[in-house]
């Protein structure tokens, strides 16, 4: 799925949206000893407005349209499919529509049996369809048979109990600490997941997007254990091995303009892809391309495959998650975030022997600390 995706599911899942409905909601406590204590199916159409309501706040947030940091499309393996493994779950549970009650437990059961989580959580699954309208090839709404989507939504909700601060004891007429042995199922859900993905307007039940509300530090067990695909570096890791490749290939060479230079040619290769589904990666013959493009000595650029497969392996890296939005210089006791839409009016040179860092400014008033100053 790729953010123009993600936005459209995202977008329509509301009731005031007249190609959606929320079916069906299970709902399940796992305490800490990873026991499935509780679990329930209800309907969406019967309950009441508040309770969905606060359902809809919190699976919504699984739709994350931040594709490719924290929401990330995994590929089932081929034998994920045979009786009792993750695809083959999920796929019983999608087409049960949540009205099977030992396919119910058997997903949680298989959840529980296979998260690491610190303490206790909750899971709440929603069955839910959204109505797909037909386009052309302008991308307008074209007349023909319209296709439904059916998808389930998970999110996994920390729970805790409240303990800190003090309250009013009125019994009493004293303050004392707060004690709270309620568990609090938090709204916002560290993790979750679709199922099936919406790719090319249409369903794939061979991928999952997993969702993670900390980018740098996914559950790879649920990744890994629960939906059985195989983990991929994260967001965060990714730019800090390419970092790690640059510096190897390009060495003392690395200046200012090569690495803004590179970071825009990478953003073109997101921007010339960002229609796709597939998620855009660059991988060691494409980087190879790009410094050579960018005028690193070919001695250099024959070191990226070898440099790639010691730090990457085999694996592509995704291209939106090695692009930077801004440039930051820094240097002892002084940093400087310059835009994109900047870049080239920052350049570096050597004056009467020292190291400078020349800024071109079109308009000689300028802002230094709020405070307006001219320059002569």
């Amino acid at each position: 799925m790729n953010k123009k995706e993600t936005a459209e599911i995202k977008k329509n899942f509301s009731d005031k949206s007249g190609f959606f409905i929320m079916e069906r909601i299970l709902t399940a406590f796992v305490d800490a000893e990873k026991n499935l204590r509780y679990h329930q199916v209800n309907s969406c159409l019967t309950m009441p407005a508040a309770e969905h309501d606060v359902y809809n706040e919190t699976l919504k947030r699984v739709l994350n349209t931040n594709v490719g940091k924290s929401f990330v499309e995994y590929e089932f393996p081929n034998e994920a499919y045979d009786e009792g493994k993750p695809q083959n779950i999920l796929y019983k549970l999608l087409t049960s529509e949540l009205k099977d009650e030992t396919v119910c437990e058997e997903f949680l059961n298989h959840i529980a049996n296979n998260i690491a989580c610190e303490g206790p959580f909750a899971v709440v699954t929603a069955y839910c369809c959204y109505t797909v309208r037909k386009k052309d090839k302008n991308d307008e709404f074209a007349d023909g048979e319209d296709e439904i989507y059916r998808y389930l939504l998970t999110a996994f909700c920390p729970v805790n109990t409240a303990t800190d601060g003090f309250v009013f004891d009125s019994f009493n007429n004293e303050i004392t600490k707060k004690v709270n042995t309620e568990l609090i199922i938090s709204k916002a859900p560290s993790d979750g997941f679709l199922y099936p993905v919406f790719s090319n307007r249409s369903s794939d039940v061979n991928h999952v997007m997993y969702y993670t509300k900390s980018a740098g530090k996914p559950n790879i067990s649920i990744i890994e254990d629960v939906l059985g695909c195989t983990f991929v570096m994260t967001a965060p890791n990714e730019k800090a091995s390419f970092q790690n490749i640059l510096k190897s290939v390009v060495g003392d060479d690395l200046d200012y303009t090569l690495i803004n230079t590179v970071n825009e040619k990478i953003r073109e290769v997101v921007e010339d892809n960002k229609e796709d589904t597939d998620r855009t990666v660059i991988d060691n013959i494409k980087l190879r391309d790009i410094l050579s493009d960018v005028g690193v000595p070919e001695e250099r650029v024959k070191m990226v495959e070898p440099v790639y497969e010691k730090v990457c392996g085999t694996a592509p890296l995704t291209a939106s998650n090695l692009v930077e939005t801004k440039t930051v210089l820094t240097s002892p006791g002084i940093t400087v975030n310059i835009k994109a839409s900047a870049a080239d009016k920052v350049r570096t040179s050597v004056i009467d022997g020292r190291r400078c860092l020349l800024i071109d400014i079109d308009d000689p008033t300028i802002e230094i600390n709020g405070l307006p100053v001219t320059l002569n």
